[in-house]
């Protein structure tokens, strides 16, 4: 379980099988051929971003050291391999016992990317690493894609608080993930019990619709909420007439009512009338949360609103568009021999139509200017340039196979906003550009 929530006992089930099937056929011909030993360095990157974004949010760091740690061949997943003759006997019984036991290096959860960051090292043998492709990338581009999102959420909701409510919109574990995703990209609290479970999520919830058509009257659902939640609670309005219902809901809790929640209509314009009417009826200290299929470019629109809170499902989950970051993990550098202390080389794949990568062990510094704005995203291989050693983005993830980083969530989620204050202003805007800092190589070759 990672550690960044509140260290429940919730068993974790072998990783294993989130492979695909060419991982396991590679590991096989290696073994037959000698070379599943040779010491390999494997990198995640992103050749850019995505269209319009100005910077990237890295997530699910915590799951990734979770996956890699429970990546094991339990005697039931040995027996589908089996049966199904996906791999040889000498293969099953090298994965009988396989344990990752190198290391993991990269950018720290909440931290911001570019195009060619190094966002994740992996050392070991060939065989050790190249299992472990798919189960990265499936955390990094998920949970990435939707800390992105989140974080422009959160920019655009400019202090205002941000729960997440997507649950009913994607695939069960999905939403676990997401709810995780959407805290470190600045998400103040999440719906979703399971993700308060595992990950110390605060989660928030009152009613919705139905209860309301449940009962006989508005007053009578307002009234059964009241005694069972306390004046505290939050209302939602908009199920007949929303100045209706505010009346009744001042009238049946008094002042003292905790929040309204508006889920339809023109949130603008509504959520002036319910201010207004509130202060009339002398609810001055009752807060107003919008729902309704919220982005973004939504809740910027409503800045001007008297809005205290936004609830966001569909597009928070679906990374407002863009569902997948499109990091790739590759090959970078192998030993030059099977002798256990031959050298790395740098290793890259050279084809042509835009796929280019480049070979070496990375290492990353953040360049800033005179006031301590970042201004470019440098990339090298070999020596850090002295004035860059104190700028360098990455740290130990894993040793030996064990987990060195882990951290409580609060603690990505602050570095996520810290990181992002340090980029320059025109990070913040909505409009599509291009990344807000330029990505620099050092002592590469393409």
């Amino acid at each position: 379980m990672d550690d960044a929530g509140l260290g429940l006992p919730v068993p974790v089930p072998s990783t294993a099988l989130f492979t695909d099937q060419y991982e396991l056929t590679m590991l096989q011909a290696a073994l037959r051929a000698g070379t599943a030993h040779r010491r390999s360095v494997f990198e995640v990157f992103t050749r850019r971003l995505p269209e319009g974004r100005r910077y990237g949010v890295v997530a699910g760091t915590g799951r990734v050291l979770d996956a890699v740690e429970n990546f094991r061949f339990e005697p039931p997943i040995l027996d589908f391999l089996r049966e199904n003759a996906i791999v040889d006997g000498p293969t099953l019984d090298w994965l009988a016992g396989y344990r990752f036991t190198g290391d993991v290096h990269g950018y720290p959860e909440g931290e911001v990317y570019f195009p060619g960051s190094p966002i994740l090292r992996v050392e070991g043998t060939f065989a050790e690493c190249v299992l472990l492709e798919t189960v990265i990338l499936s955390i990094l581009n998920h949970d990435s894609a939707i800390a992105a999102a989140a974080s422009r959420m959160d920019v655009a909701a400019a202090g205002r608080p941000l729960i997440e409510m997507g649950a009913r919109r994607t695939h069960e574990l999905s939403a676990v993930a997401a709810a995780r995703a959407a805290y470190v990209g600045g998400f103040a609290s999440t719906s979703d019990l399971a993700a308060g479970f595992r990950y110390g999520i605060p989660t928030v919830g009152t009613s919705a619709h139905a209860f309301t058509l449940l009962h006989d009257s508005e007053r009578d659902a307002f009234t059964a909420q009241v005694r069972s939640l306390g004046a505290g609670t939050t209302l939602l309005v908009d199920t007949y007439d929303v100045t209706e219902a505010v009346r009744t809901a001042v009238e049946v809790t008094g002042p003292e009512l905790g929040a309204v929640r508006i889920d339809s209509g023109d949130l603008l314009v509504v959520a002036h009338r319910v201010r207004r009417q509130l202060d009339e009826l002398g609810a001055r200290e009752t807060r107003i949360i919008v729902t309704s299929d919220l982005d973004e470019y939504a809740i910027a629109s409503l800045a001007a609103a008297p809005v205290d809170a936004y609830g966001v499902g569909t597009q928070l989950v679906t990374g407002s568009g863009h569902p997948t970051c499109s990091m790739v993990y590759k090959l970078v550098a192998r030993a030059a021999g099977d002798a256990p202390a031959a050298p790395l080389v740098p290793v890259a794949k050279k084809s042509t139509g835009g796929k280019l990568s480049i070979g070496g062990v990375k290492w990353a510094a953040r360049q800033t200017d005179a006031h301590g704005v970042a201004e470019a995203e440098v990339v090298g291989v070999g020596p850090v340039p002295a004035e860059l050693a104190e700028r360098r983005v990455g740290v130990a993830l894993m040793r030996g196979g064990r987990a060195v980083a882990r951290e409580r969530l609060d603690a990505a989620r602050d570095r996520h906003r810290a990181a992002r204050s340090g980029l320059p202003l025109s990070a913040t805007q909505l409009s599509r550009g291009e990344p807000v800092l330029p990505t620099r190589y050092v002592g590469t070759r393409g």
